[in-house]
């Protein structure tokens, strides 16, 4: 493998990587419908602020999120929605699991 490519697998696996918490899994799916504030996020998520902040963090140097100051609040927004279609194949892979679980378990 050359060595550009392996930097860019690098590169997918950090951004799959700072998705992969179900915080931050959550956070994402919240987003979703638009921009949120932070304290609307941790009570979302069911986290305290700082936590919560501290996982915005990690979404923001990936690249997956953005932030904008709106007086005192900081408001947050996906940065690039294509995620959403990651997840969505995440869950057809749980459907396709789940389906061949029962096909086994029907079996016995």
């Amino acid at each position: 493998m050359e060595r550009e490519a392996k930097k860019l697998y690098k590169l997918k696996a950090d951004v799959i990587a700072a998705a992969g918490h179900p915080i931050r899994l959550a956070i994402i799916d919240f987003l979703k419908d638009g921009e949120q504030c932070v304290c609307d996020i941790a009570d979302y998520v069911g986290a305290k602020r700082s936590n919560v902040s501290r996982h915005l963090g990690v979404l923001l140097n990936a690249g997956i999120i953005s932030q904008r100051k709106d007086g005192l609040k900081m408001m947050y927004t996906l940065r690039t929605p294509c995620v959403l279609d990651f997840m969505k194949c995440v869950c057809g892979v749980l459907r396709e699991n789940a389906k061949e679980a029962t096909k086994v378990l029907q079996a016995l």
